[in-house]
């Protein structure tokens, strides 16, 4: 087997019906690629690792890290990637929810210098978010991105995506600025450092997920939440006490109207 190419991180919990049908797509786009896949499971009940070792009993290019006592996607993804040698470092979840014909394009791009890293967006031409299965999703991811773009001045039209890769003397340069907790590696990655990456971004059409459950709800995001106003008061301050500002006018005006309809209710 030659040293891979491209090494695939796939952060998992309880995703055992997905491991096999998600190394097999991976088998089918890239045919002239060396590549290696490895995932990293929070030691899921539910046999995830057996799943991946049997898979590495016959390939090679099949990898699994166990964690226990350990949790959380992004410190899953940075422990995955820094076990890495390839020189590129994609990111993908393990529910089949991401297109893997994507990584074609995400290859060239950096294999020819033309960015440092390489985004699969829902929000670009010929991409979709179709997968996202309900309003309340929507709203959530919607939400992210709009805050990420506006408090952080993210340039990216998903800052949300889960699926991206990245040079690895890139990833590893910035690793140790890393956050490490939490589930939206990408909009860490893209601040740690002041300088710039150049970016290319892939249109995605986000697929419904076949077998399990989504791990996207308000507990993720208000940990999303923590993270982006702690970095948001970091590096633009004023922008942020703003915000802060306007979200506090907001609730308060909401009070005050609470409290003249139950006044209004009261004497009624």
């Amino acid at each position: 087997m030659n040293a891979p190419d491209i090494s695939i991180i796939i952060p998992c919990y309880n995703e055992i019906e997905n491991v096999a049908p998600l190394v097999e797509a991976l088998e089918g786009v890239l045919t002239d690629v060396a590549w290696e896949v490895v995932f990293v499971d929070d030691n899921s009940p539910d046999g995830t690792m057996k799943a991946v070792r049997k898979l590495a009993e016959t390939k090679p290019y099949v990898r699994g890290i166990l964690r226990i006592g350990r949790r959380g996607l992004s410190s899953a993804v940075i422990e995955g990637a820094l076990s890495a040698s390839a020189p590129i470092i994609a990111v993908m979840d393990g529910d089949l929810q991401h297109d893997e014909t994507c990584l074609r394009e995400m290859i060239t791009a950096l294999q020819t210098d033309r960015a440092d890293i390489a985004v699969a967006s829902r929000h670009i031409k010929g991409g979709s978010n179709e997968g996202l299965s309900n309003g309340w999703r929507r709203f959530l991811s919607n939400a992210g991105i709009w805050a990420a773009q506006w408090l952080l001045n993210v340039p990216l039209t998903d800052p949300m995506s889960g699926f991206f890769a990245v040079k690895r003397t890139v990833f590893t340069q910035r690793a140790p600025f890393l956050d490490g907790h939490g589930f939206k590696i990408l909009l860490d990655l893209m601040i740690a450092r002041k300088e710039p990456l150049r970016i290319h971004e892939v249109p995605m059409t986000f697929r419904n997920r076949a077998h399990g459950e989504s791990k996207l709800d308000s507990s993720v995001m208000f940990i999303f939440a923590q993270n982006l106003a702690k970095n948001s008061f970091r590096r633009r301050p004023a922008l942020a006490y703003g915000a802060v500002g306007l979200a506090g006018l907001g609730i308060a005006v909401g009070l005050k109207a609470l409290c003249t309809r139950c006044r209004h209710s009261s004497s009624s």
